[in-house]
C-alpha cells in the first residue's frame, strides 16, 4: 500500500470516531473474515491478536513475533479497501518507533497496545511507564506523517480479584494515556458491569472501547451508557465456533 492511501485510510479512521458514537470495529483474523465484515456494511476493522493467534495454530499473549504478526496482517489488510487497526499486544518488545514503522509499512493505520507485558512473565507496567510507551508511540506516529489511532489497554480490571476496588487506579492510569496522547482508552473485562463503565466513560475525553460479544451483548445499551468504540476481541470467533459446531454436529459420526 502506498504512503498516500495509508495515511488518508488513518484519515479516514479519526472522521469514522468522530461520526459514529459508538464506533464498531469488528475484530477480524483473516482475508475471509475481514471481507465479510465488509460486506455487512462496516467502514473499519481491527485485527485481534487472541483471533489471529488461534487462526495459525500459535499461542495469544505474543506467542508469535512481531515480525510474524506482520506478515499475518499485510494479507488482511490489503484485501480490503477500508481502515484496519492492528492489536499489537504489549509491543513484542520493540521500541515504540519500531512498532509504529511496521504497523505503518504494513499498512495499518490504527493500533492497541496493553500494560501486561508478556514477554516479561506478564508483569503490568506502572501507570508512568505505559504512559510513556504510548507518548512514544504517539511521538513515532506524528514523526512518520501518518495519525495513526492509538488505543491504550489496561488491564488492571482483569487482574484484580475486585474490579471495583481498583476504579481510581484505573482512572489514574486511563487519564495518564489520554494525556500522553492515546485517541481512545480500552479498560478491558468490564463489558458486563454498567457501574464501572459508566465511571470510566465520565472520567476521560477521549472515547473509551469495551469488548462486547455479537449476540449476547446490546448495541444501544453501550450508546447509553457513553461507550465511544466497541471491539469483539476473540468473541465474535468464539460466536462463529459455536455456530459452526451446532451446523455440523448433526453431520458428525455417531459414536
Amino acid at each position: 500500500m502506498d504512503f498516500r492511501t495509508t495515511v488518508e485510510r488513518a484519515e479516514r479512521l479519526k472522521q469514522l470516531h468522530a461520526d459514529h458514537k459508538p464506533l464498531v470495529l469488528p475484530t477480524v483474523w483473516d482475508v475471509w473474515s475481514a471481507r465479510t465484515a465488509v460486506a455487512a456494511g462496516f467502514p473499519a476493522l481491527t485485527i485481534g491478536s487472541h483471533p489471529l493467534a488461534d487462526s495459525r495454530g500459535a499461542e495469544d499473549q505474543e506467542g508469535q513475533t512481531f515480525e510474524e504478526v506482520l506478515a499475518a496482517v499485510r494479507p488482511i489488510i490489503a484485501a480490503v479497501d477500508v481502515p484496519v487497526s492492528v492489536d499489537l499486544e504489549s509491543g513484542y518488545g520493540q521500541q515504540p518507533a519500531d512498532l509504529v514503522a511496521g504497523l505503518i509499512e504494513a499498512g495499518g493505520v490504527g493500533l492497541n497496545i496493553e500494560d501486561t507485558v508478556h514477554s516479561e512473565g506478564g508483569r503490568v507496567r506502572s501507570t508512568q511507564e505505559h504512559a510513556s510507551y504510548v507518548a512514544g508511540l504517539r511521538a513515532a506516529a506524528d514523526g512518520a506523517g501518518v495519525p495513526v489511532w492509538v488505543n491504550g489497554r489496561t488491564d488492571l480490571f482483569a487482574h484484580a480479584e475486585k474490579p471495583s476496588a481498583v476504579l481510581d487506579e484505573v482512572i489514574e492510569r486511563l487519564r495518564a494515556l489520554e494525556q500522553a496522547g492515546a485517541d481512545s482508552v480500552y479498560p478491558v473485562k468490564i463489558q458486563d458491569n454498567d457501574e464501572l463503565l459508566a465511571a470510566v466513560t465520565a472520567a476521560v475525553a477521549v472515547p473509551v472501547n469495551t469488548t462486547a460479544h455479537p449476540v449476547k451483548h446490546d448495541l444501544e445499551r453501550f450508546r447509553r451508557l457513553g461507550i465511544g468504540r466497541i471491539t469483539y476481541g476473540p468473541l465474535l470467533q468464539f460466536a462463529l465456533t459455536d455456530a459452526m459446531k451446532d451446523m455440523l454436529n448433526p453431520w458428525a459420526p455417531s459414536s
